[in-house]
């Protein structure tokens, strides 16, 4: 017998050097894997040459071979194994522990890894009801060796993956394992601690001589009990880490001052102090906070290191496990738990802080949401310690927002570059991640100023003051305008955003009379003396003013001065928008303290239409002050005259009435052959635009007094609501009432743009205009709703070419119209509500065309939620009817298809909430309505499409198999369709079938049968889940369960020896005849 199993091996071994050696052909390569598969699938003697395979005089890649062989049969001939042959190969496996590899520091990784997972698969199938000495069994394993010892680590861990974090077991077999290690986890964890501290030892006592490989074979151990135990950390009971006074977490915090195993111990702290739980079981955690364990923490967060893999992997697990505990001690602190300040707090926070201030920008912004907790916490901000540390902290975010500072990729420049490299792909990536850290910065910024406000005030003025005579003398020598990425630029940004983040938390938490108003006005005065022509300096600038303006109001005389700054900034090309912004932003926030400002309409002649736009809604801002109804209406009338009489005017007329006429006065069917020439039409468009930007402001702007008491007086009340409240009159009323003919007229032209005949009217430069009349993303709001395109695109054009402007100019022009049309309810109340035929004109311009115009064109009317009870029948009911009739045909019906597609779209995440969410809810809408049966038919198909694609998702899974049975309940007694798709359904059980289908026609299923009923319907449509790609070839494993560990006494027969039976007896004896 052993010649032939001999010269199979060798056949073997030849199959494999074949299969592993790169100069072997195709060919050669496919038939040495079919003579392996068929071996491992057919021969007899696997066994015999797996062992002989495995043995030590082999080389690494064949030993590796035969002990894949003996792990198959394990995972797949188990079963058939006689008793005998199983204990045979538990014992040859057991041997193989014991003396058949090399010593630990010769031995390859994936030759112990194939050899740990044999022995697992064995304790998956046998442990602990016919192998009650495993772990008796590991345990004497490692007095044998080194190599023993990290052979058994792997088994344990591999166990621990398997069972519990991956869950590759059947139900019964996990949880008898599971049970099985939690109740010896005490003496587990013992035998990994005493391993632990004896290697530990021993590499600390020998790593002192030089080129001892005992000390790397001590120290292999060690790093394979710490991964052992990670993989155990995460999930066993609180108490067993934080046992013997958090003993074991002592040790790990130890273990950071070890180069070559502060890694593992800083992930096995991490995964320890991440864990969630009761608050009283967490309390130990604050033994961390010990002056010994955070001398170590402190020790390795401060230790410099380069750019090594291993150590700056290091570093961010320590980082983490710092932001963890950071968590933990702010959710014990003011809680029910009795947790005092940590004596060492300033240590912990010194840290952190290093990691704040490390190159890395990961590890920076690792470190903010722990900032944050620490400030905003009630009684941690309290503490001087944090106090200290928050100034600490504040002069470090002035180094920290500058951009240039952490590095990007693709450079240099700074420390922060190699770090850089490591964590991001892109300088995308990075400027990506470097947006988000800056906001949590300047939330942690904002924090910190209420806690320290004073020094914050400092801080931020002394940067404002360096940056300006800094940039003073470099004016001098550079010659141009400043890029984004300009050293000066970037700093004006960032100790702009840093201003912004402190001033504008000073206001609201400091007294009046404890505001510093003359240091205040000094600096602002710095700021508005400063001289440049810089655009991106000057939109700093802009915003420094605005943040700085309250103290103009503790100092009016200084305004004129602010004033004449911003209109001086608004003769600078690119930053006019920004400029006008500004005094919208003031006027809006100061109005009442504008109210006698003067000379904001200076120069006016040089001034583009749209800022005569956002000067007007800042007039229209300050007139709200004027708090007298006639005195407001005529400044607003005189004010809008200009735009009155453009937009009444027969020209304009003609050209808003009709679509021919519309596209021809904006120039959209005239054939332009250079996309880049002078735009000829450009100036009828901007003053459609101006005409509809200015009353856009006006109905957004033009308000009534909010006290009820000035508004009475003002005469802005006309009567009261049955209930006794206020009704308003808006002082605009009845200037724009005179204008909302027109405005319906453009929204009706614009709809009837979609008609073929306008479309074909369009020049073949604008063909395409109404297919990407998409609100182009560049163009945020202004505060007023006037568009305003990022800084980049200041220039008198936001578009490139002329086809662009015309694109932009189409979109926007449709946004404002129906902001005008939603806002005017709310603004003008009853004036606007009473129109006449004021529903006739909607439904005519708003709503007319809806088959033509796109989906994605419709806008919402906040004048449905504002129109009083007075004016539903005429105004909301001939509104809605052809509204929902619209949306019931088209867009509903659209949506319902998309959403029953996408259950087989390749997107786990979207079916799951489709069918969770959407697809009954848009479904359940119209089962009473008369569906086609082939509608039923492709619903349905859909969503077992869906469990084709997805099934193999427990979630998805279950929101599929729920809707489907939703589904064929609803619809199965009308539609017979339904069941036909049940019977193509692969191994589908007919009887059972027709016993669920008979029960579901006739509806005789209880609510106590719900669970039973989805169950035996999960089981029917089981055929139709599919498997991913990954598992479609793979052989099943199967693992028979062993005689359960959870045996339920037998309820005993005898009825009489029930207590509670026998206290019910009593009540019936003869001694209770006298009750």
């Amino acid at each position: 017998m052993a010649e032939p199993i001999r010269a199979l091996c060798d056949e073997l071994i030849k199959a494999v050097n074949v299969m592993m050696e790169a100069e072997s052909s195709q060919t050669y390569r496919l038939e040495a894997l079919k003579f392996i598969e068929e071996f491992k699938e057919k021969s007899p003697f696997c066994v015999e040459c797996g062992l002989q395979l495995a043995e030590k005089s082999q080389t690494a890649v064949v030993r590796h071979f035969g002990l894949q062989i003996l792990e198959h049969v394990v995972k797949f001939k188990w079963n058939d194994m006689a008793p005998q042959e199983k204990l045979q190969l538990k014992n040859c496996t057991m041997d193989l522990l014991s003396n058949g590899t090399h010593p630990i520091l010769l031995e390859e990784c994936h030759v112990k890894d194939a050899l740990s997972r044999i022995v697992v698969e064995m304790i998956k199938r046998e442990w602990p009801q016919h192998w009650p000495d495993m772990l008796k069994e590991m345990e004497a394993l490692t007095a044998i060796g080194d190599a023993q010892t990290e052979l058994v680590m792997l088994v344990l861990l591999r166990l621990a993956e398997d069972v519990i974090t991956f869950q590759t077991l059947p139900t019964q077999r996990r949880r008898d394992i599971q049970h099985t290690l939690t109740q010896n986890m005490d003496s587990i964890f013992n035998f990994l601690l005493g391993i632990l501290q004896l290697h530990v030892n021993e590499y600390k006592k020998l790593i002192k001589l030089p080129f001892s490989l005992q000390a790397k074979a001590h120290w292999r151990v060690g790093v394979a009990t710490l991964n052992t135990l990670a993989g155990y950390i995460d999930w066993v009971a609180l108490v067993h880490i934080t046992n013997d006074n958090c003993h074991l977490l002592e040790i790990f915090c130890l273990l950071l001052s070890e180069p070559e195993l502060q890694l593992e111990a800083a992930e096995c702290l991490l995964i320890a102090i991440s864990r969630k739980g009761k608050l009283e079981e967490r309390k130990p955690f604050t033994v961390l906070f010990d002056e010994v364990a955070m001398n170590y923490i402190l020790s390795a967060a401060q230790s410099s290191g380069g750019i090594v893999e291993r150590r700056y992997t290091f570093l961010k697990r320590l980082c983490q496990v710092l932001c963890a505990l950071g968590f933990q001690i702010c959710s014990l602190l003011g809680s029910d738990i009795e947790v005092q300040v940590p004596v060492n707090l300033d240590k912990y926070m010194e840290a952190l802080f290093a990691f704040t201030s490390h190159p890395s920008q990961f590890l920076k912004s690792s470190t903010q949401i722990t900032w944050g907790n620490l400030f905003r916490h009630e009684i941690l901000s309290k503490n001087p310690v944090v106090g200290q540390m928050a100034i600490k902290y504040l002069r470090a975010a002035r180094i920290n927002l500058l951009k240039v500072s952490t590095g990007f990729p693709s450079k240099n420049d700074c420390p922060g570059c190699e770090f850089s490299r490591v964590d991001f792909d892109s300088d995308e990536d990075f400027n990506c991640s470097f947006n988000s850290f800056r906001a949590q910065q300047g939330e942690a910024v904002r924090l910190a100023c209420k806690i320290v406000p004073f020094e914050a005030f400092q801080i931020a003025r002394e940067w404002v003051q360096y940056q300006i005579l800094l940039l003073s003398v470099e004016t001098k020598t550079e010659k141009g305008l400043c890029s984004a990425l300009s050293l000066s630029a970037v700093q004006w940004d960032a100790m702009t955003f840093f201003t912004e983040s402190v001033f504008g938390q000073l206001f609201k938490i400091l007294e009046k009379e404890k505001i510093p108003i003359d240091e205040g006005i000094e600096l602002l005065q710095m700021v508005v003396n400063y001289e440049t022509r810089d655009p991106l300096i000057l939109s700093c600038v802009l915003t420094i003013i605005s943040t700085l303006f309250p103290f103009v109001t503790h100092q009016p005389h200084f305004l004129p001065q602010v004033l004449f700054k911003v209109r001086y900034i608004i003769s600078v090309k690119n930053v006019r928008r920004h400029a006008c912004s500004s005094i919208l932003r003031i006027c809006r926030d100061y109005s009442d303290f504008m109210l006698h400002a003067k000379g904001l309409f200076s120069n006016e002649l040089l001034l583009t239409q749209m800022e005569k736009c956002a000067l007007m809604e800042a007039l229209i801002l300050v007139s709200n002050q004027f708090k007298d109804y006639n005195k407001q209406k005529a400044f607003l009338k005189e004010l809008i005259a200009p735009v009155t009489a453009q937009w009444l005017s027969e020209e304009m007329r003609s050209v808003l009435w009709d679509p021919a006429t519309f596209l021809a006065y904006v120039g959209a069917d005239q054939v332009i052959s250079d996309l880049d020439t002078e735009d000829q039409m450009g100036i009828n468009r901007s003053q459609i635009s101006f005409c509809v930007n200015t009353i856009l402001g006006v109905v957004k702007r033009a308000r009534w007094p909010a006290n009820p008491e000035e508004a009475k007086a003002g005469s802005f009340v006309v009567s009261t609501t049955s209930d006794g409240a206020p009704i308003y009159r808006n002082p605009c009323a009845e200037p724009l009432q005179a204008l909302l003919p027109n405005l319906f007229a453009l929204i009706r032209t614009q709809n009837s743009l979609f008609l073929p005949e306008n479309i074909n009217r369009l020049s073949k430069t604008f063909s395409r205009l109404n297919q990407h009349c998409l609100l182009n993303p560049k163009l945020p709001m202004f505060p007023t709703g006037i568009p305003q395109p990022v800084l980049d695109a200041y220039d008198s054009s936001a578009y490139r070419n002329i086809v662009e402007r015309m694109q932009g100019f189409f979109s926007s022009l449709y946004d404002n119209c129906y902001q005008v049309l939603g806002n005017a309810g709310p603004c003008m109340q009853q004036d606007f509500y009473a129109t006449e035929d004021l529903a006739e004109q909607i439904v005519g311009s708003a709503f007319i065309h809806l088959d033509s115009v796109p989906d994605h064109r419709l806008r919402p009317l906040q004048l449905v939620m504002s129109c009083p009870y007075d004016y539903h029948d005429s105004l909301l009911c001939p509104l809605l009817g052809p509204l929902f009739a619209h949306l019931l045909q088209d867009i509903y019906m659209t949506l319902l298809a998309i959403c029953f597609n996408s259950l087989s779209w390749e997107d786990t995440i979207n079916c799951q909430r489709s069918a969770s969410v959407l697809c009954w809810t848009l479904l359940k809408q119209v089962l009473g309505c008369n569906l086609l049966p082939e509608a039923v038919t492709w619903l349905y198909t859909s969503v077992l499409k869906g469990l084709q694609m997805h099934g193999q998702h427990e979630g998805c899974n279950a929101a599929l198999t729920q809707l489907a049975l939703l589904i064929y309940e609803s619809l199965r007694p009308r539609y017979a369709e339904l069941r036909f798709i049940m019977n193509q359904i692969p191994d589908i059980h007919v009887e059972a079938l027709e016993q669920f289908d008979q029960k579901t026609i006739q509806s005789t299923v209880s609510k106590a049968g719900e669970k039973k009923k989805k169950e035996q319907f999960k089981r029917l449509i089981a055929g139709t889940v599919g498997k991913p790609l990954g598992q479609q070839f793979k052989k099943e494993v199967h693992i028979r369960n062993l005689p359960s560990l959870f045996k339920k006494p037998k309820p005993t027969k005898d009825m009489l020896e029930n207590t509670d039976t026998a206290c019910l007896i009593t009540l019936f004896s003869s001694d209770c005849d006298s009750c």
